[in-house]
């Protein structure tokens, strides 16, 4: 079993974009930044675990980070990892209420 440490920590923010909000309206998907090394059954535990609804599945992507120039030569940004959610139909989930509701629980 993952320890809830590690749950807390694998959802990193949600995706905020025109992409990720069409898909929560039109097909109840959820986007998230996520660790790079979370697994499929990880994801879906924590968001289970924190926002108490079902997922019905989890698709990652991976990115490889950029290479950008600065003023003293070459960097890169890091890698990163996308989740996308789906929860059942039916089920409706608020990302900036649950995470507001969150961080009132923590406090």
């Amino acid at each position: 079993m993952m320890s809830e440490a590690r749950l807390m920590n694998i959802l990193r923010a949600p995706v905020i974009s025109e992409k990720s909000s069409a898909a929560q309206q039109d097909k109840n998907t959820l986007v998230f930044k996520v660790l790079k090394d979370a697994t499929k059954d990880e994801i879906k535990a924590a968001v289970e675990t924190l926002f108490n609804v079902k997922v019905e599945a989890v698709r990652t992507l991976n990115f490889q980070g950029k290479v950008r120039r600065t003023a003293r030569g070459f960097g890169k940004r890091s890698d990163w990892k996308k989740a996308y959610v789906t929860l059942p139909e039916g089920t409706q989930l608020d990302i900036e209420d649950a995470s507001q509701q969150t961080n009132k629980e923590s406090k």
